[in-house]
């Protein structure tokens, strides 16, 4: 909680504020669609992910956000994650899971758990954060929002992932 805490207390210190973001993402421990032609499933739960991944053999972008407040989050969200070139790319090669810190959505115990757990294991002091893990949960690379789209956002994850694998 404290490192929680802190997460929120730097944000909004360093000037991160916003209002809810475009893209339909869960905060709930069900698979949700974003809606727009190429659909998409952000997961909320590690373990469905990892099965997921483990299932696909393709690795897994965790997205750490405050998704109803970060003005980054949300302009990560409406500039990277809601581009068609993002989804057709994620569609194929990643697992999508949200690790959401919401001030207003309702999430289940066991998810806040779970992200505060994922927020202390990898050391996360900011959002948005995006971590690319292998199907057990190892990290393979950290990044955060990049300018550019869609197609620099996907440039960006292939060099990452293929200097991992």
């Amino acid at each position: 909680m404290k490192i929680l805490a802190g997460l929120v207390a730097l944000t909004v210190f360093a000037g991160v504020t916003g209002c809810s973001g475009a893209d339909e993402k869960s905060s709930g421990s069900a698979a949700v669609k974003n809606a727009a032609d190429t659909k998409v499933v952000w997961l909320t739960s590690l373990s469905e992910a990892k099965a997921e991944a483990a299932k696909r053999k393709v690795p897994i972008l965790a997205d750490f956000s405050g998704s109803d407040w970060c003005s980054w989050c949300i302009k990560l969200d409406q500039e990277v994650f809601s581009t068609e070139t993002f989804k057709k790319y994620a569609a194929d090669n990643l697992v999508l899971l949200l690790v959401d810190f919401p001030r207003t959505k309702a999430q289940t115990e066991e998810i806040k758990k779970q992200n505060n757990d994922l927020v202390e294991k990898f050391g996360i002091e900011g959002f948005p954060t995006i971590l690319l893990l292998d199907a057990g949960g190892k990290l393979l690379g950290r990044t955060s929002y990049l300018p550019g789209g869609g197609d620099n956002y996907v440039t960006h994850l292939r060099k990452l992932l293929n200097n991992k694998q």
